[in-house]
């Protein structure tokens, strides 16, 4: 898993607002980058449902937030429809980001090792730089504290 001080790796991936994201098109901005298992279920609602209500603060601080999973954008997109998100969520149906942050691989669900996403977030300052690793995420007000930490970086 990347870790504070790290630069991250190249990425490009599809985006629900109709974008492409990439590690160039974020450089000159704080961006958050949370990765969550799956669309609609409960706990990856309960976090995009998070996030979404912290969107218009992030902006007014100048700050990029993104969901990525590793779902389709057909599934993202009846994903935020039907729970009315507004954050903007990227596709990584190949795990090829998550891979790459380290965000993918041996954890524990139910008590049994089973390979999947881990639920990670990631601060990442304007030059590309992982500023903050959040590496094994519990979701009860975890992205008020992400903005938290953010409201940190600036103030410094």
């Amino acid at each position: 898993m990347l870790t504070t001080g790290d630069a991250i790796p190249t990425f490009a991936l599809p985006c629900s607002d109709g974008t492409e994201v990439s590690n160039n098109s974020i450089l000159g901005h704080w961006t958050v980058l949370f990765f969550y298992p799956k669309d609609m279920t409960p706990g990856c609602t309960t976090e995009c449902k998070d996030y979404s209500s912290l969107m218009s603060a992030a902006k007014k601080q100048g700050a990029r937030v993104y969901g990525i999973s590793k779902d389709t954008l057909a599934s993202h997109t009846k994903f935020m429809a039907k729970e009315s998100l507004t954050v903007p969520l990227l596709a990584d149906p190949e795990k090829t980001m998550h891979q790459a942050f380290g965000a993918w691989g041996e954890k524990m669900m139910y008590g049994k090792p089973v390979t999947g996403t881990i639920r990670s977030t990631f601060l990442v300052d304007p030059k590309g730089k992982v500023a903050h690793v959040w590496p094994k995420v519990t979701v009860a007000g975890h992205a008020a504290a992400v903005m938290n930490k953010l409201a940190e970086f600036l103030t410094r």
